[in-house]
């Protein structure tokens, strides 16, 4: 099984916590992507979708499954997205595709959250794959001081801008051992809008697709 197939798998387990009437948050991504594409032969069952991207946003349309605003929506019943990396607690590291301020908010809305990923991304320890962080543009060098102090090595993601408006430094050479304290950490630095350690928020569910089939974590 490739890569890709294996994220298929742990898109199609996904479905599985899709039920009728629901409103479905949707993540960002390459996986997210195969759960967008098997959620359209289940739209029927639906009452819309919330999107945690322009680009997701794009992809639910063009299968013609409706898109709500949250904040018409109310509490999602459901959330699916994909991550960079998770640990045994259902910690992630998210926003490889830049779009963590959005995920971080659709996550915080919804009653569960399910990860779909394939079983490369299940680390011990958090931070081999660089932490990234979304800043607003003036606060630029003021943040990169603060990551160096921190321990980090932050490197500008060149020629990114989110769809807020806004930069993204990818920090390298970080193990984050305590997730929850090191979120809290840069949502305390001025100019940060959202740092991609899911923690206050983590995983309820981790499908991760491997060769040998799916496994379920909660």
């Amino acid at each position: 099984m490739t890569q890709d197939e294996m994220k298929k798998a742990a898109a199609e387990a996904a479905l599985d916590y899709v039920e009728s009437g629901m409103v479905v948050g949707i993540g960002t991504g390459s996986t997210a992507n195969h759960f967008i594409d098997l959620l359209a032969s289940v739209k029927h069952k639906i009452d819309g979708t919330v999107a945690s991207s322009v680009a997701s946003e794009e992809r639910l349309k063009i299968h013609g499954i409706p898109v709500m605003d949250l904040n018409n929506s109310g509490q999602l019943s459901l959330y699916v997205d994909g991550a960079d990396e998770s640990d045994k607690h259902l910690n992630l590291i998210k926003g490889g595709g830049g779009a963590l301020t959005r995920e971080k908010i659709v996550a915080g809305a919804s009653d569960k959250f399910i990860c779909i990923a394939d079983d490369t991304k299940l680390v011990d320890v958090l931070g081999a794959f660089p932490l990234p962080v979304e800043v607003i543009p003036m606060a630029r060098g003021y943040i990169t001081r603060e990551i160096v102090k921190m321990g980090g090595q932050p490197k500008l993601r060149e020629g990114f801008t989110t769809d807020n408006g806004n930069i993204i430094l990818d920090v390298h050479g970080m193990e984050i051992m305590e997730p929850v304290k090191m979120e809290d950490n840069f949502n305390k630095l001025a100019g940060v809008v959202t740092v991609g350690i899911f923690a206050r928020r983590p995983a309820d569910v981790l499908i991760l697709g491997a060769t040998d089939g799916v496994k379920v974590i909660k």
